[in-house]
């Protein structure tokens, strides 16, 4: 089993940064990818980005050049650095671990974006 627990989101105003954090525990030498996802009221949730155990990284188009997810690997933790905060970035953010038997996935942390 693998546990995750995020911490970062908050209110902020249009054009502001946030910092989320997700830490890992538990079976962590199960996981290869790590990332985060969001899930806007009344939509799906959809990936904002992940990082390998290789070290690439992806993103969703609409935050490219905007959001930059990290990976500490001797912590276990993902961060995602959110500059230049939009209201459509409005959601619960969701941290996830990717083994090879299942997705293990975070309480989920509110970011709330204020124009």
């Amino acid at each position: 089993q693998v546990q995750l627990v995020e911490s970062g989101g908050g209110l902020v105003q249009a054009g502001e940064s946030l910092r989320l954090s997700c830490a890992a525990s538990g079976s962590i030498f199960s996981i290869y990818d790590m990332g985060w996802y969001r899930q806007a009221p009344g939509k799906q949730r959809e990936l904002v980005a992940s990082v390998s155990s290789g070290r690439t990284t992806t993103y969703a188009e609409s935050v490219k050049g905007r959001f930059t997810i990290s990976r500490d690997y001797a912590k276990n933790t993902v961060y995602l650095q959110m500059n230049s905060l939009k209201p459509e970035d409005t959601a619960v953010y969701y941290c996830n671990a990717k083994s090879q038997r299942r997705d293990y996935w975070g309480q989920g942390t509110q970011v709330t974006v204020s124009s």
